[in-house]
């Protein structure tokens, strides 16, 4: 299985750390083979060329994974509605 992380990346300056670490979490947990974080992104591009490109991340998941402070974002707030277009299970993390 492929998992996607969804949360919160703009405004918040230690994103990278945070996204990290939930993708150790998962995959430690043997159930992902794969797990896709959009903090891997390069910094630098126009903010409305990361949704395309995360829509496309979303398509090559097999689920998205929310992270606790994904209303706090509005980009994740899309990603959740389009992944759930896309008839993508959407499970929302309660490790802090």
């Amino acid at each position: 299985m492929i998992a996607y992380l969804s949360g919160k990346i703009s405004g918040d300056s230690e994103y990278r750390a945070k996204f990290e670490k939930y993708q150790k979490v998962y995959e430690a947990c043997g159930v992902y083979e794969t797990v896709i974080s959009p903090a891997m992104l390069p910094v630098g591009l126009r903010h409305e060329s990361y949704m395309p490109i995360c829509f496309e991340l979303i398509k090559a998941a097999d689920v998205v994974i929310m992270l606790p402070d994904w209303k706090d974002s509005p980009g994740a707030k899309l990603e959740k509605v389009f992944a759930e277009y896309q008839k993508k299970p959407v499970i929302f993390c309660g490790y802090e």
